[in-house]
């Protein structure tokens, strides 16, 4: 009888010993496949005082769903500072143009995992009111992230605004300066659709493009125009330059963005001194919309807002020709100074 239960006692020990055996083997392989899935990605020294950092991809879902109740501001102090999250200032900032694909920039950007956004356009540099408020204010329109992310801005109206180089150099001397832009013309026509949109909008009548953009009375570009005068690039670059080193901006083609995405952003990461993380599976082309969509993970996915993409209004020829005749040898600076060159006619 006690050499039966003896036996049936080391078959009860095999049986759990093979069990326990079999469940770490899974714990392992499981362990194994969530690293292959999420990958750590290491964030370069420069932008923390810890040096080379980690960050689990995972964040990108957790800024998904908590960092959004955080913005919302249902969060509770307790909860920020046990999660060791942060405001911080810019690493980073969408500088222009207007019309150029900044918001389209912004969001492809926020693809990479140690990319976090803010929502809305601060117009902390250019709007005197702001500004009066100080840098804390500023840093608490920032997003909610981990210490060893980088936040970027986008304001588009701080390319062209003089007061706003001097005082993001007071802010930071060595901060990151992305600039997006469009073929010049095409650019032009662009900002007068979103401003006719608008008075349409509102019931109101507008002049025509032409009407606007070629003075009347001299029958030459009209540079009084503020959409003509905004694409006139190296004009604003060159007064950016009295404060910034040509290396710390990153020129981004903004058509090329509309038509093949990923070799730009793959280009900002490498400004930026991030790992490669954005591929072309964060990427799909949408026909009805006729761009871009982003693709976040296998549930999430997003299109930039209808009213991107908006269908020109025809312009007379002779009008177009004249612009980018006047654009020309300013374009051809643009080019020489930032070592990029563009097919613009």
């Amino acid at each position: 009888m006690l050499f039966k239960q003896q036996a049936l006692l080391r078959q009860k020990l095999f049986v759990l010993g093979s069990l326990a055996i079999g469940s770490l083997l899974y714990l392992v392989a499981r362990v194994g496949s969530l690293d292959r899935l999420q990958p750590l990605c290491p964030i370069d020294g420069r932008f923390g005082p810890h040096g080379q950092e980690e960050i689990p991809l995972r964040a990108l879902q957790f800024k998904r769903g908590l960092l959004h109740e955080f913005r919302k501001g249902n969060a509770t102090k307790e909860q920020i500072r046990l999660h060791n999250l942060v405001q911080q200032l810019p690493k980073a900032i969408i500088i222009g143009v207007r019309k150029g694909g900044t918001r389209a920039l912004l969001e492809m950007l926020n693809l990479h995992p140690a990319v976090v956004k803010a929502s809305q356009e601060i117009h902390f540099f250019d709007n005197d009111e702001n500004y009066a408020k100080g840098i804390e204010w500023y840093r608490k329109k920032m997003p909610f992230s981990y210490p060893h992310q980088i936040t970027i801005e986008k304001s588009p109206a701080y390319f062209i605004t003089e007061e706003v180089p001097e005082r993001i150099y007071k802010m930071n001397s060595s901060i990151k300066l992305l600039i997006i832009v469009r073929e010049p013309t095409t650019r032009a026509i662009s900002d007068y659709t979103q401003v006719l949109e608008g008075k349409e909008r509102k019931n109101k009548t507008y002049y025509k493009f032409e009407k606007l953009a070629i003075d009347a009375n001299t029958c030459e570009v009209n540079t009084k125009y503020k959409a003509v005068r905004t694409s006139i690039y190296t004009k604003h670059l060159e007064r950016w330059l009295k404060y910034f080193p040509i290396e710390q901006f990153h020129i981004v083609d903004g058509d090329r963005l509309i038509t093949e995405p990923l070799p730009e952003l793959q280009m900002v990461e490498k400004f930026l001194n991030l790992p490669p993380r954005i591929s072309q599976y964060n990427l799909y082309f949408n026909a009805t919309r006729g761009f871009y969509c982003l693709r976040f993970n296998i549930v999430f996915n997003k299109c930039l807002a209808g009213s991107k993409g908006r269908i020109h209004p025809e312009v007379d020829t002779s009008v177009i020709t004249k612009l980018r005749k006047f654009f020309h040898p300013f374009n051809q600076k643009f080019y020489q100074i930032t070592g990029r060159t563009f097919n613009w006619p």
